[in-house]
């Protein structure tokens, strides 16, 4: 597995990856309805990349960047909500 940043467009960024999928976490009905339009614009500009939404656990459904970046913020403990190399990386850019 690896970790990779971009600018622009997510379907460029797959086309130059060669991807067939992106691959995009649902937690709710307001997430979903988020996520279609995009998922459909998404295989407008390039067709050739499926979008797949996959239904987050109830046990992880509350967990939001925002969330997980503002309790980092304050001092709390994240552990356990993402993997440790998410950890180790926040704590490089604090």
């Amino acid at each position: 597995m690896r970790v990779a940043s971009f600018d622009g467009l997510l379907t460029d960024f797959a086309r130059g990856l060669q991807a067939t999928a992106i691959i995009r976490g649902v937690r709710s009905a307001r997430d979903y309805e988020y996520e279609l339009p995009m998922a459909l614009m998404n295989r407008r500009r390039n067709p050739d990349v499926e979008t797949v939404l996959m239904i987050a656990s109830e046990d992880t459904s509350f967990i939001s960047s925002s969330l997980i970046k503002e309790v980092f913020s304050l001092g709390g403990s994240i552990e356990g909500l993402v993997p440790d190399l998410v950890i180790s990386k926040m704590k490089e850019i604090r």
